[in-house]
């Protein structure tokens, strides 16, 4: 199965996190409502296992990682669940990978932090790619790189070919240097929530296509998966106000904010942060900053909205706000509705 027609803008859904009992049934009803894909990510809960259960209860939508952490595992371990998880879902699986930042790596997962996270995540794929050429092609398994060394593979070990090998490689970034790797070695690309129309078009876009030159690739080679900030009422409007505010207090995030003129405001934020101020810091979110970042519509006006900021710059939008049947089944069916229109 191809990983989408990259011609168009589709519409998928993130998986909440749930215990493993509801993923199937979450995965069934997103199916039965339309979105292209649906996502799980690794918060609270492992990102592969609900995927071997959703693919296990559909047979269209799409199934991927948004995102796996990398540098919490080895490429060997996500080569062969990711493997199984292709076979199992008949090619509708998509592996999607990041970093994740050092604290986390060290002290959540207990994991050494490289010092070049992007060389690092380049063996990693690499690494990954040529295990499953072993196991499909019978290709000797030789990686001899910096991070990993992979060059044992007895027939006991290997699981031989399967029938849908090819695989597509997401990797998550915010700023251009993983959006530069993305377009030398993967095929697509997971643009974090806190990015503006500016920010796509004028750093990631060209990050992309720059990497691509690099190896003579094609930048229409690389599908964008963007999740956006939607607000439709005074509830979402406070929760997505919250989450730029966080998002804008980090370092790695600064780049976004100093394009539109903001480094001020992240200063500021970041002070707060450190004082533990998370009500003073949604206030200083104006509201030119959340239609910068944010889908601000009603809901019959929400599929325009997204087409008008992204069609032509993304092939794909997850609202960052998770699928859950049962709640707010009318506003997710009219999205869907209004989006496939097109």
């Amino acid at each position: 199965m191809k990983d989408r027609d990259r011609s168009s803008l589709v519409l998928d859904a993130s998986l909440p996190p749930v215990g493993l009992s509801e993923a199937g049934e979450i995965a069934a009803a997103a199916e039965r409502v339309g979105f292209h894909a649906l996502w799980a990510s690794e918060t609270q809960h492992d990102p592969f296992l609900p995927i071997a259960l959703a693919a296990s209860r559909t047979q269209r939508i799409q199934l991927g990682t948004a995102v796996a952490i990398a540098f919490a595992r080895s490429p060997g371990v996500v080569a062969y669940t990711a493997w199984d998880l292709a076979q199992l879902s008949g090619g509708r699986f998509i592996l999607g990978l990041g970093t994740q930042v050092k604290p986390h790596i060290e002290r959540r997962f207990g994991m050494e932090w490289p010092p070049s996270p992007a060389g690092k995540l380049r063996e990693f794929v690499a690494a990954v790619r040529a295990l499953w050429r072993t196991w499909q092609d019978g290709e000797p398994l030789a990686v001899r790189g910096e991070y990993f060394r992979l060059s044992l593979m007895s027939p006991f070990f290997n699981p031989g070919p399967i029938e849908y090998p090819h695989i597509p490689i997401y990797l998550a970034g915010v700023n251009v240097g993983m959006a530069r790797l993305c377009g030398e070695i993967a095929d697509g690309f997971h643009a974090h929530p806190l990015h503006s129309e500016r920010y796509l078009r004028e750093v990631i876009r060209p990050a992309l296509a720059e990497g691509a030159a690099a190896v003579g690739r094609s930048p229409d080679d690389i599908t964008l998966t963007t999740s956006v900030f939607i607000v439709t009422d005074e509830s979402s409007e406070f929760f997505v106000r919250s989450q730029i505010a966080f998002y804008a207090s980090t370092p790695s995030y600064r780049r976004v904010m100093e394009l539109h003129g903001w480094q001020d405001e992240a200063e500021e934020l970041s002070q707060l942060a450190r004082r533990q101020d998370w009500n003073g810091m949604s206030t200083l979110i104006r509201d030119d900053m959340l239609s910068t970042f944010a889908i601000v519509a009603g809901v019959d006006e929400l599929p325009d909205a997204i087409r008008s900021r992204y069609e032509g710059l993304s092939q794909r939008v997850i609202p960052y706000m998770p699928y859950y049947p049962g709640t707010q089944d009318d506003f997710w069916s009219k999205l869907v509705e209004g989006m496939q229109e097109s």
